[in-house]
């Protein structure tokens, strides 16, 4: 049961529509051109490294032997530079290397207005200016002092404070602050609802909060009075307006305020705790994809272990990189890609999804957006962003002359059988694809994806369009962030890549699902993650904590990830499953929904899809975002009218769309009982303020099946 998708070129080319004669004389000219330059790209190219060399091994012969990268076979990796054993001594190093380089930017708000849409609502816009930078200097003397000031406070080494707010520079000198004077740090995502928060909060004891005044005001007003813990709030943006109604004993200060309380305290003070290898530096709460968050314990050196690996996957990282922050900080991938690029002397410039692109939805209409004013070379994304951003640009070319649809088209299959056989094509970069490159600033030269499955058609799509590499990454926070990430040079599609010099990979066999890792033509079962960046277990979760992680005879700790994988002959890993995905129906097939989610959800008329099923039925259910464009376009040609509500709870319209759905699904090779046989179209889109998804965009089975229960009871015939 083998969901991986074919990556072949063929599958992925895109149509075009030119006369016979005019297309072979293109493809003479274009053969002409790629043997015209072949032989100076092959002596001038500085790397010709070959997709299929190895890049990880079995450490032994036997069937269950952890996979480790070929870098890594005669011991795994755990430390960035000698000696620097704790993320203070990192921060350390990086601040006497890189003193007066520049670190942390912010771009500065010039101007904030009320746009009235043609519906009514208003939406907020901004003008923003250049981007004002703090040096690594100034950074650690930031954080130094706010740490002082919250040990003024009454915070202690070894003890828990929250950190419940946006991504910007102010969340990183408050984590290094922390890092330095040994305070636990807890990170809740900024969207999470008032239960989460409050579960949170309340199971860690904190008695100081940092936040923002918005979400002081939007968020924590309501819950405050059911933290009983609760002192000292601190907005790292300015003093919020007070409140009679707040809890007596709370008390709210301003970040600046703590920092000179701290400066002014530091003379006087002795010195403060340093922490450990060991010693927790993150209680990093997951986004609860599966009930109430679980807060997972990160120590120093699993942190360290973790970003160690992932700058390796990185080659020349370093001082003329810059990279935009705009992911939730509380998330393990956007904390440890800031955290290898702070200690390679890298920018971060900080961005939000709403200001990201000169599109984006917080940009006035005229004004630039972060991508293009920061240009950065470095990004990370999860695939639904990635998503968005290839249907947004398809959807763009599909409304182009015929020429140059035409045009755009026939440069993307040349390029992608370039790729194919590992050339650049300098030509079609420049005068096809700047335009497209121009959305993300225009320098990337690698975007890290991680957080959940990039279809091959994306990845392609990003390769091709944004003239990068797309290292496609695997792991969780409960490894720190740190399992898998692709080669940069490496072009293949539907992998993950090779272990990385941080940890090793077994596979683990699943008899339930049919996997074993004695599997032929390629090993298969379930993925164990081992090596020091596999973190310290569940807080207050022991027995959570048993049944995830184990230690084996030689004191190394291993993570039990739910996934499936399989082994490439080259050692590349491929995520072909998820245990908590699988559904056996009435009849006794199983079913991955994952699979079945990842062959449609690359339909341009499907915004977001979650299946469904049971052991008590026989066919499989969907719930649909459409896209409203699409659908509106598709309605419209089969006759069917009625607002945007009426269109999506249309039973004609649903038939129409489970046709398309359907002959996709076949294209896409799932069998017969993978087809979604029938499906409710959502009008709402799923974000992560719904509840539906997570802050990464993952899917929250539950709340969905709670949400669509009665249309659930419908599809399966129960009135």
């Amino acid at each position: 049961m083998n969901n991986h998708v074919s990556s072949k070129p063929s599958t992925m080319k895109l149509k075009q529509t030119i006369n016979p004669v005019l297309l072979f004389f293109i493809h003479f000219v274009i053969s002409l051109y790629t043997i015209l330059t072949y032989i100076p790209y092959y002596f001038l190219s500085e790397s010709r490294k070959k997709p299929s060399q190895i890049k990880a091994k079995p450490v032994s012969s036997e069937p269950d032997s952890a996979y480790r990268s070929v870098n890594s076979l005669d011991g795994l990796a755990s430390v960035l530079y000698p000696g620097c054993d704790t993320l203070d001594k990192v921060f350390m190093y990086a601040k006497n290397k890189f003193k007066d380089k520049r670190l942390l930017g912010t771009r500065e708000i010039l101007n904030e207005e009320d746009e009235v849409q043609p519906n009514g609502k208003i939406f907020k816009k901004v003008i923003l200016g250049h981007y004002n930078w703090l040096s690594y200097e100034d950074v650690f003397v930031r954080a130094l002092n706010f740490g002082n000031g919250l040990q003024m406070l009454g915070q202690k080494p070894k003890t828990n404070i929250a950190i419940f707010c946006e991504t910007r520079a102010e969340w990183m000198i408050a984590a290094q602050a922390c890092f330095m004077y040994n305070f636990q740090l807890v990170t809740l995502y900024a969207t999470l609802g008032g239960p989460a928060i409050v579960h949170g909060l309340n199971e860690t004891e904190v008695t100081n909060i940092i936040t923002s005044k918005e979400l002081l005001q939007t968020k924590l007003k309501g819950v405050v009075s059911t933290v009983p813990r609760l002192r000292h709030i601190i907005t790292v943006d300015g003093k919020p307006p007070a409140w009679a109604e707040f809890p007596k004993g709370v008390i709210v200060h301003t970040m600046a305020a703590v920092q000179a309380l701290g400066a002014k305290a530091s003379v006087e003070n002795k010195p403060h705790s340093k922490p450990a290898p060991l010693d927790i530096a993150v209680i990093m709460y997951t986004s609860g994809s599966t009930g109430l968050p679980k807060g997972v314990m990160i120590s120093h050196s699993n942190i360290i272990a973790g970003i160690t690996g992932m700058a390796e996957r990185i080659p020349e990282l370093g001082e003329e990189d810059v990279y935009i922050g705009y992911l939730p900080l509380a998330h393990v991938l956007e904390l440890s890609a800031e955290l290898v690029c702070l200690s390679h002397g890298c920018r971060i410039g900080y961005s939000s999804p709403q200001t990201l692109a000169d599109q984006s939805s917080k940009i006035k209409k005229g004004s630039k957006g972060d991508t293009s004013v920061l240009k950065p070379t470095l990004m990370a994304a999860v695939p639904e962003i990635m998503d968005r951003i290839y249907k947004n640009v398809m959807n763009k070319v599909n409304e182009m002359s015929s020429f140059q649809r035409n045009l755009f088209i026939l440069a993307y299959n040349y390029k992608m059988e370039q790729i194919a056989k590992g050339q650049s094509t300098p030509l079609c970069d420049r005068f096809i694809f700047r335009k497209v490159r121009s959305l993300l600033g225009g320098n990337t030269r690698l975007l890290l994806c991680g957080g959940a499955p990039l279809s091959p058609t994306t990845q392609r799509f990003m390769n091709i369009c944004f003239c990068c590499s797309v290292g496609q990454g695997y792991g969780l926070t409960e490894s720190s962030g740190a399992g898998t990430i692709t080669e940069v040079w490496d072009y293949n599609t539907g992998r993950v890549g090779a272990p990385l010099v941080c940890c090793e990979i077994k596979l683990k066999n699943w008899e339930e699902g049919g996997y074993f890792n004695t599997d032929k033509p390629h090993p298969r079962g379930e993925i164990l993650i081992g090596g020091q960046n596999v973190t310290m277990g569940y807080y207050k979760n022991e027995a959570k904590t048993k049944t995830d992680f184990f230690e084996d005879e030689n004191g190394q700790r291993w993570l039990c990830t739910g996934d499936i994988g399989e082994f490439d002959p080259d050692g590349c890993l491929k995520i072909i499953d998820r245990k908590k995905d699988l559904v056996k129906l009435q009849a006794g097939e199983y079913v991955s929904l994952g699979k079945v989610e990842a062959a449609l959800k690359n339909l341009s008329l499907i915004d977001n899809i979650c299946a469904y099923a049971n052991s008590y039925h026989s066919y499989v259910i969907g719930f649909i975002v459409p896209n409203q464009k699409e659908l509106t376009e598709l309605a419209r040609k089969k006759g069917l009218k009625g607002t945007w509500e009426e269109l999506c709870n249309s039973c004609e319209m649903e038939n129409e769309v489970l046709k398309v759905l359907s002959e996709a699904a076949i294209s896409a090779s799932l069998e017969k009982f993978e087809i979604p046989v029938k499906i409710r179209l959502s009008p709402e889109p799923w974000t992560p303020e719904t509840g539906l998804v997570t802050d990464a965009f993952k899917l929250k089975r539950k709340e969905l099946k709670t949400h669509y229960q009665a249309d659930i009871e419908r599809m399966y015939g129960r009135k």
